[in-house]
């Protein structure tokens, strides 16, 4: 039950001269399972006697569940809490009883209390909104298959990818209605200030944990003592987002890694043979939380979960959200990710209780397991043709005629397909019926006119909704939903990117371009790190497979069918070089030492300007998603310093490397007659990282 297997790359030479490579990197088409639409069944079936089945699901080594206050004592008597008290009494004078009691009081706060009742519950309540507010959920029945054999094998970690409240909801729903355990899932505090609300998520399985320990030792010991007892007593599935958060622009989110190294501790001191780790993938069509969420990019403050706010927001069971798409990949197995990779002998030469820090390979180790898992993720994504219709719509603004639409819609359909995305197109359906539908679906972005499709950058009564300019909700919505098209084309669309960059046809100049673009907009989208050459390839590959460039032994050449193609791609990603651009404008500004928060406002600020100037067209950068990915990365890059000075984080500008890096991001042009643009400015020649410091 290993990982699926990877596109394969054959080079004639060290990745360390590129320009040597002769391209001979092939990508296997991803065969995909048959989906079964779950809620079939469920709108020809009682809901009560779906919630009310008997429900037997086979667990790990067929060993009886234990109750939840099994755990808790086991957790509380553990040798490593012990261990810890005892090392805190030392160092804190404080008494082992008085840290015992606030251990249990942890404990108290984040378990779980599973209760066959309230998942009965949760199934009815569910089946009936999910029926209401869905038209299908589809999930692959052989990744199913493969999940119950895995589970009576070894322990499990879930890892969903986290667009939306409704993943968890979703996923235990789909383990109870296959007959397999429900998983027990990491919840954050957030919750906890609905009391009846956070104690019926207990009931059907959550369990909470703080955003941040603050260097709370005990609070650590007693939260991954927890975990891993679960783990280790194969209780149930253990499930957590490796986002940690949900992503509010569609894009993955970097990996946080801090519960991942506790769930593969187990296999470093032996505990367990194995754990598998099975990545999923829920694609949405339309997302419940799209309002919100760019609400939130353009600076409204998260509204603190109530049960006030879940009774105002039942008016969502009015509207349609159209199809799910829940695609479980093929569980893998930790130790064949392992094989000789690390030395597990450290491990031995003390005892187990004893708190570790990792060495550099377990690190590297789990790194690598998280990106990989994203990746997988990533590539088990469903589109919906939504997606490629707001891509279009983008690129024509602010309206186009429908057969254009029709067209342009068709033409990205066959780019998507042969680029290996994952399509759920109707094929029964001609084609405008597809895209009526879709635009109907979609009708506050986008609306049909005539024969006009307009995106909906104004209000019937005015410009302005809640003190933001409805224009800019309505791009960032539309937004959403062509990043997740840059899912896969990110690595072909750097390509092209890098090819309007280079000086030269030269491979060795539009691959250094593009470990550089790779290098500044790694906080933007998922990179191997490290996997830069293949990344490289793989772009190169999908292109040559679609004729845009001829690879040849020196050269990088672009063909007379390609350049449409070229066209498209730098303009799906051009949005963020842009973006980049302005901020280190608006960063040439600051003089004085700065905040984050400062920085966020003064951003948000610079950029209206220029958009209510007409200076510029990209509202983009009004995202704090972008905002923050940006200063990350010229963190990172040497453009912004960051010092701790008190008790806060004070941020100084770089000028020189902010303007080289805008310089640098200045679009020349390329080689190519189709484009028209003049050169500007002449980039760098060879990319060296962090070369702005």
């Amino acid at each position: 039950m290993d990982s699926p297997s990877s596109p394969r790359s054959c080079l004639s030479v060290s990745p360390a001269s590129p320009s040597a490579v002769v391209l001979l990197y092939s990508k296997e088409l991803k065969k995909w399972d048959e989906f079964e639409d779950i809620l079939e069944e469920r709108r020809h079936m009682s809901d009560l006697k779906f919630a009310m089945k008997c429900y037997t699901p086979l667990v790990y080594k067929g060993i009886t569940p234990c109750k939840p206050s099994d755990i808790k004592s086991r957790v509380l008597n553990s040798e490593e809490v012990h261990y810890v008290i005892k090392q805190l009494s030392k160092e804190s004078q404080q008494s082992v009883d008085v840290l015992r009691e606030e251990a249990n009081e942890i404990l108290e706060e984040m378990s779980h209390k599973l209760r066959l009742g309230a998942i009965r519950f949760f199934a009815f309540t569910l089946s009936k909104i999910f029926k209401q507010i869905f038209s299908k959920v589809c999930v692959n029945e052989e990744g199913i298959q493969k999940l119950q054999r895995a589970i009576q094998e070894h322990p499990v970690v879930l890892l969903p990818s986290h667009r939306s409240y409704i993943d968890f909801l979703m996923l235990s729903f789909l383990l109870y209605s296959y007959d397999l355990p429900v998983p027990v899932i990491a919840s954050g505090m957030d919750f906890l200030g609905m009391k009846m609300v956070s104690e019926l998520l207990r009931m059907s399985g959550a369990f909470f944990m703080r955003r941040t320990f603050g260097g709370n030792k005990l609070y650590w010991a007693v939260f991954s003592e927890y975990v891993k007892t679960m783990l280790r007593n194969g209780y149930a599935p253990v499930e957590f987002f490796l986002e940690g958060t949900r992503s509010r622009s569609a894009k993955t989110l970097p990996p946080k890694f801090g519960l991942l190294n506790i769930v593969m501790e187990p296999f470093f001191k032996r505990e367990v043979f194995d754990t598998y780790l099975v990545p999923i993938s829920i694609s949405y069509d339309k997302i419940l939380e799209e309002t919100l969420y760019v609400y939130e990019l353009l600076g409204v403050p998260k509204p603190k979960e109530s049960t006030a706010g879940l009774l105002k927001a039942r008016r969502i069971l009015s509207e349609n959200f159209g199809n799910i798409h829940v695609y479980f990949g093929d569980p893998i197995s930790i130790r064949s990710l392992a094989a000789g990779r690390m030395d597990r002998s450290p491990y031995n030469l003390v005892p187990r209780y004893i708190p570790q820090k990792h060495s550099e390979d377990v690190h590297a180790l789990v790194t690598e397991v998280a990106y990989k898992i994203q990746l997988v993720q990533i590539e088990n994504m469903v589109l919906s043709p939504w997606v490629l219709i707001a891509a279009v719509l983008l690129q024509n603004q602010p309206s186009m005629t429908f057969d254009a639409l029709v067209t342009k819609t068709l033409w990205l359909k066959s780019l998507t397909q042969a680029f290996g995305g994952f399509l759920a197109w109707p094929d029964n359906q001609p084609v405008e019926e597809v895209i009526q539908s879709n635009i109907l679906l979609h009708s506050n972005i986008a609306s049909l006119r005539r024969d006009e499709v307009v995106l909906r950058v104004a209000s019937t009564n005015s410009n302005m909704v809640n003190g933001l300019v409805f224009q800019h909700i309505t791009l960032l919505m539309c937004s959403a939903y062509r990043n997740q098209l840059l899912n896969v084309f990110v690595r072909p669309s750097l390509v092209a990117v890098a090819l309007r960059m280079a000086p030269s046809c030269r491979k060795e100049d539009i691959y250094s371009h593009f470990c550089f673009l790779c290098d500044v907009f790694s906080d933007e989208f998922i990179f191997l790190p490290g996997n830069a050459l293949k990344d490289f390839e793989e772009g190169c590959y999908l292109l040559c497979k679609t004729e845009v460039i001829r690879v040849t032994t020196k050269d990088i050449q672009v063909t007379e069918k390609g350049n449409a193609v070229l066209e498209f791609l730098i303009g799906l990603f051009q949005p963020f070089v842009e973006c980049y651009q302005i901020i280190c404008r608006y960063l040439l500004k600051e003089e004085d030492s700065f905040t984050e928060k400062h920085y966020l406002a003064g951003v948000r600020k610079f950029t209206s300007d220029l958009l209510d100037q007409g200076t510029s067209q990209c509202y983009d950068v009004l995202s704090s998603d972008v905002q923050k990915n940006t200063l990350a990365a010229f963190v990172r890059l040497g453009v912004v310093q960051k010092k701790k000075i008190n008790n806060g984080y004070f941020l100084n500008v770089n000028e020189s490397a902010a303007a080289k890096l805008e310089d640098t991001l200045v679009s020349p042009s390329p080689r190519s007659s189709a484009f028209k643009t003049s050169r500007i400015r002449q980039p760098f020649l060879s990319y060296r990282p962090y070369q702005f410091r």
